[in-house]
């Protein structure tokens, strides 16, 4: 029993949140049929495999830096409350999990899924100390799993859908190095290899820039979505410009408690924990389900 929270701490179940991005194809390209659904589902079960193989691989390759972090030195690795051999064996379970459920599906969600797996790789080793190139590889993660839900189905991909997925995901990344920034300078402590050391070429003024850029991208993009004539076509409806403001307040209240609350750190937790955003991400899926349906 004492092993258990580890484990679940090392997965990070409540990151598979991010794995919904496999589901928006299905959604906005009204492909709703049982078996699209099934095999969507099956493809974010895969991703939610392959994505706890990701942290794993992570905490293995930076055991020793985290234990000098101010938050990462409590995760089971560092604490050496979970043994090394036990993550490795973990590691490669749960690869070939991935693997096995996405060729299931197809060989491009098989494709995709090893792509995501590789290029964690060369992040984790030398990609995440790249200035701006680090977020974009994030980015790039979350471009895989709109491609997987949508050419690993047979879906076309809409040029607004990951146009949007881009920015979004954009924004997220740089608010995330915002609130490592703001943490590290909170905590007294310098920006060195010992915390991330990608952070030493980035700078509070520049990150805000990009915050700010991303975001209003973010809005923009999603807005001339909604109101194209293709879009109206395939949904049969012009009301989809109505989910826009909870777009925009989503945004605005991550910009907040990135700001006023010390969060940003951990996109998935804050959703799941922040009750306005919560909210507004399930009044968001309620009425575009209401509106495409």
């Amino acid at each position: 029993m004492t092993l258990i929270y580890p484990l679940i701490k090392l997965l990070r179940p409540h990151q598979y949140i991010k794995n919904c991005f496999v589901l928006l194809g299905t959604l906005f390209a009204h492909q709703w049929s049982i078996l699209t659904l099934f095999d969507a589902a099956q493809a974010f079960i895969a991703f939610c495999c392959m994505a706890s193989a990701v942290y794993v691989l992570n905490d293995i390759m930076d055991v020793e830096a985290d234990r000098e972090h101010p938050i990462k030195r409590h995760r089971p690795l560092p604490k050496e409350q979970i043994s090394m051999p036990i993550a490795k064996g973990l590691l490669g379970c749960l690869v070939v999990a991935s693997l096995l459920l996405s060729w299931l599906i197809s060989g491009w969600v098989t494709l995709f899924v090893s792509i995501y797996f590789l290029m964690n790789i060369l992040y984790s080793w030398r990609l995440k100390h790249v200035v701006i190139l680090d977020v974009f590889i994030i980015s790039a993660g979350f471009m895989l799993r709109i491609l997987a839900g949508t050419v690993g189905l047979g879906i076309a991909p809409s040029s607004w859908l990951l146009l949007c997925g881009l920015m979004v995901t954009l924004f997220l990344g740089f608010s995330k190095r915002r609130a490592e920034l703001l943490m590290l300078e909170a905590a007294g402590a310098p920006y060195n290899n010992h915390t991330r050391k990608v952070l030493d070429d980035y700078s509070p003024a520049l990150l805000e820039q990009l915050s700010a850029v991303t975001a209003a991208c973010t809005i923009i993009s999603y807005g001339l979505y909604t109101v194209s004539l293709q879009t109206i076509a395939l949904h049969s409806s012009d009301k989809l410009i109505y989910t826009l403001p909870f777009v925009m307040y989503g945004i605005f209240r991550y910009l907040f408690l990135l700001h006023h609350k010390a969060k940003g750190n951990d996109t998935a937790k804050d959703l799941l924990t922040d009750i306005h955003l919560l909210m507004t991400a399930l009044s968001w899926v309620i009425a575009t389900l209401w509106i495409l349906s």
